[in-house]
């Protein structure tokens, strides 16, 4: 009887634990240092591009932990770079998609608290949880306030691993990297990033790394070789400028491989509507 009595008082246990499991989970949480990580991005990427910013880095509570204000940057872009991080947290988006919505109409959307639909702010994301949201005002365009962004949020949300190890990403979290182009996996030999364009770009000259290209959905007019035109450095080894004279276009599209060796200029031209599409780039 004493036998059965313990296999019941431990049954009962066990169902007492698993519906305690079921009513938590493990959350993710940023820290003081990954903060630190996600402004320290956010102000090199400003400073490469000769940029002013005020950079926030919030919690997913929308708390701030982290205020960086770079040297002529107008003083209201602290205020402004907290509301878009705690903006891009609290409702789990970046900001343009807010502030597209208001401009399309809805502005009753303003009288929420706590809100700031700027573009400007992005989630950061670890592991398919947000874990809190980098926010940047004072760039040159509130496009460049959101690429800078994108840059903080990526610092921690992109693996880095020994290139010996296996990696493997779930498909949740390739999609949200696809939404507006992010690292996946960058590593001391090749890098892997989801790249996401709705425009043309700046050309570009990569002195150490070759690009081979994927093209996942979307077409654009593509062009390689010749001279870049008003190039000027951005970081070492890396050259952008306004366009390409000379060089060969093509058309690329859904399902197109280009490979671009290292120290070749190659240019966006134009992008027909979305251009998703995932670039190996081998150092």
């Amino acid at each position: 009887m004493s036998y059965i009595k313990t296999v019941g008082l431990a049954v009962v246990f066990a169902l007492v634990a698993t519906v305690g499991q079921a009513q938590t989970r493990e959350k993710k949480m940023l820290t003081l240092e990954g903060a630190k990580r996600v402004a320290a991005a956010a102000e090199a990427e400003a400073k490469k591009n000769n940029a002013g910013a005020a950079i926030a880095v919030v919690d997913d509570g929308g708390n701030l932990m982290l205020l960086v204000r770079l040297d002529d940057t107008f003083a209201a872009g602290a205020n402004v770079s907290i509301g878009k991080a705690r903006t891009a947290a609290l409702f789990k988006k970046p900001t343009k998609f807010f502030e597209d919505i208001v401009n399309n109409g809805r502005t009753t959307m303003v009288a929420l608290s706590d809100f700031t639909p700027l573009q400007g702010g992005v989630p950061i994301m670890v592991d398919g949880q947000i874990v809190g949201g980098v926010g940047v005002s004072g760039a040159a365009s509130a496009q460049q306030d959101e690429e800078i962004a994108m840059v903080g949020a990526q610092a921690i949300g992109a693996m880095k691993m020994s290139s010996s190890e296996i990696f493997y990403l779930q498909n949740e979290r390739v999609k949200e990297a696809f939404k507006m182009g992010a690292p996946l996996i960058e590593v001391s030999d090749y890098k892997v990033h989801a790249s996401h364009r709705d425009k043309s770009g700046e050309a570009e000259v990569h002195d150490h790394e070759t690009d081979i290209i994927y093209v996942l959905e979307g077409s654009a007019t593509f062009v390689t070789g010749g001279a870049v035109v008003d190039g000027r450095a951005t970081a070492p080894g890396e050259t952008r400028g306004s366009g390409i004279e000379g060089g060969e276009t093509r058309q690329i599209a859904q399902g197109d491989v280009i490979i671009v060796p290292r120290g070749t200029p190659h240019w966006f031209k134009k992008v027909d509507g979305i251009l998703n599409y995932y670039v190996v780039k081998v150092l």
